[in-house]
């Protein structure tokens, strides 16, 4: 499944990072839709759900990302909903890890 979020905050590290594998940070931006993939391993076996997928967090809680491969990228974002597969440009599709 996917999960649509509106990324409300990130910190100035994103935009910093300009290593070859990590280059993608630097088009996170506040106030873009993103859409983060849940697929396996980091889906649990038992629940088929990704930690951090915001599963109760409707109605506008703001919830804390970070980069893989760069902790000091990271800032919160909002749940906007969950879809069976993801529809936003590849550069904003990220997997939950």
């Amino acid at each position: 499944y996917c999960v649509e979020f509106k990324t409300e905050s990130l910190s100035h590290h994103c935009a910093l990072e300009n290593r070859p594998h990590a280059r993608w940070m630097q088009y996170l931006r506040e106030g873009h839709t993103v859409c983060v993939a849940c697929q396996p391993p980091a889906m649990n076996a038992d629940t088929h759900r990704c930690s951090g997928d915001g599963r109760n967090a409707d109605g506008g809680k703001i919830l804390h990302w970070e980069a893989v491969g760069n902790s000091q990228c990271q800032g919160t974002w909002r749940k906007i909903r969950q879809l069976q597969y993801c529809s936003c440009p590849l550069v904003h599709s990220f997997i939950f890890t």
